[in-house]
């Protein structure tokens, strides 16, 4: 599908960001990558838990954390935990992502420094939603 199509268009944010996805599970990494793929995001990486994603981000810039949040070894609020307690790291935006909806669960991720929190399924318009107010948080 190309862009006139989908009619999404990411305002005011490049499209040459570096962006990580964490997930385990290989079909939601998929879904995330080909929907951050249909915004026309080119700099994407992946990791399938938090241990993978902590490697990449002390090895490489990125400016964007996508993390799914329950994963071995490294859970998604372990990671963001680790990350923020990182002065190299720290600036970095992570969006937290998961299947439940608890209201706890969002407050813990937003108190430990998560930029958003997104439910799944992800969809392509929610995903761009997210990322525009964490580049541009006044528009």
């Amino acid at each position: 599908m190309d862009e006139p199509e989908l009619g999404y268009k990411l305002m005011a944010v490049d499209s040459n960001i570096r962006i990580l996805v964490v997930d385990d599970f290989l079909p939601m990494r998929k879904s995330i990558l080909e929907a951050l793929k249909m915004l026309k995001f080119t700099n994407v990486q992946d990791a399938e838990n938090g241990v993978m994603a902590l490697e990449k981000l002390e090895a490489e810039k990125f400016d964007l954390v996508i993390s799914d949040w329950t994963m071995p070894e490294m859970d998604g609020l372990e990671l963001l935990e680790k990350i923020k307690a990182n002065e190299n790291l720290k600036h970095i935006p992570v969006m937290m992502a998961t299947a439940e909806a608890d209201p706890d669960k969002i407050l813990k991720a937003i108190k430990a420094g998560a930029a958003t929190y997104i439910v799944k399924p992800i969809t392509v318009r929610t995903l761009m939603t997210k990322i525009e107010k964490i580049f541009n948080p006044t528009a």
